[in-house]
């Protein structure tokens, strides 16, 4: 074989590596900054077809209720959450609920006890309890974040009893020993952080109890003894950055600007969009679902002993609005926090939330 066939075949291998690297055309390119600063969006029409079709609001929508009529709480019993609303208005919501988040097959029974509605004896009704708590929450307080379109069950359920992205405390890579060191969940890539090999649980870091800043550029000129700019803070914060970017199909630049990642000044309105989305995502596991531990029975908790918990994927769901930014709210003003609901704690037996602070 002749020096010139076998420079050939080298550079053929070479061109098929490299575009097994990169994304075949066809891609859309979205210039979404200034000129000449970089802040274009990559699009590929391959993944945004299954993502468009995923994230469709393909619930059917039921006849408003009519305003008036006789109160919901005249006629049942133990309601807690939704007392504003009249017999009318609480079937309806009750009916949607079913659609969004109950089985196939499943109906009143798979939250409530038998024939005995007002009854707390089935540990779903509490959760949904608290979940109704936490809708209202969301559409009254968080609108620096949901906006008018707000949420309803169906924006993380889709029809699933356990939302499809939501996380638990990772447990770590299982090893025979600790003498090498610790990884700090390195080189363990997991689709959560786009498969890179940084650390693999930025979430309990960030978006659980008592959360570091999110921050990888020091704000002293010299080492201050501040662990929220180590290196080691960094690289979990660039763990969340993967996250954020696959969650909402994005790349960096629909937050930042390339000239400078840590300038406000020169950052996209959708930053601030997402400053406040990090930290209602805390408020919703710190406050909503932390406090369901005890309610949870063991098979419906993760690896150790912790309750499901949520991302920015649980409601974005690979695209940069949940659904699109269809909103299922104004179908459903039930849902919408005309009556402030707060965070709740448990009693003591486990089950039944009392009034807390939050």
């Amino acid at each position: 074989m002749s020096s010139a066939t076998l420079r050939n075949l080298s550079l053929a291998a070479l061109v098929m590596l490299v575009a097994s690297a990169c994304e075949r055309p066809p891609v859309d390119v979205v210039q979404h900054g200034y000129r000449g600063t970089g802040m274009d969006l990559v699009y590929n029409p391959r993944i945004e077809g299954p993502l468009a079709a995923a994230n469709q609001a393909i619930p059917a929508v039921s006849p408003p209720a009519e305003p008036g009529g006789v109160p919901a709480t005249a006629v049942y019993k133990n309601i807690q959450v939704l007392t504003d609303l009249n017999v009318a208005q609480l079937t309806r919501v009750m009916l949607a609920i079913t659609a969004w988040v109950a089985p196939p097959g499943e109906s009143c029974n798979y939250c409530h006890s038998g024939a005995d509605l007002a009854s707390d004896d089935n540990y779903r009704k509490v959760v949904s309890r608290q979940m109704l708590r936490m809708v209202r929450h969301l559409n009254s307080d968080w609108q620096s974040h949901v906006a008018g379109t707000g949420v309803t069950c169906y924006t993380c359920h889709r029809g699933n009893d356990v939302p499809q992205f939501v996380w638990y405390k990772d447990p770590g890579p299982l090893g025979a020993s600790d003498m090498m060191g610790n990884r700090d969940g390195h080189n363990a890539p997991t689709s959560q952080i786009g498969y890179t090999a940084l650390p693999s649980d930025p979430f309990e870091q960030f978006l659980a109890n008592h959360p570091a800043n999110v921050r990888v550029v020091a704000t002293a000129a010299l080492p201050d003894g501040n662990a929220s700019s180590s290196i080691k803070t960094t690289e979990q914060t660039y763990a969340l950055m993967m996250h954020i970017s696959q969650a909402l199909g994005v790349n960096c630049t629909y937050c930042h600007n390339t000239r400078s990642f840590t300038s406000w000044d020169s950052s996209s309105p959708q930053r601030a969009a997402a400053w406040y989305g990090i930290r209602m995502v805390r408020d919703v596991n710190e406050n909503y679902l932390e406090p369901l531990t005890s309610t949870f029975p063991a098979n419906r908790k993760g690896p150790l002993a912790d309750v499901a918990k949520v991302n920015c994927q649980t409601c974005h769901q690979g695209v940069f609005k949940p659904l699109y930014g269809v909103s299922m709210l104004k179908d459903y003003p039930e849902l919408s926090g005309a009556v402030h609901a707060a965070a709740t704690t448990e009693s003591a037996d486990g089950k039944t939330p009392v009034a807390s602070s939050h």
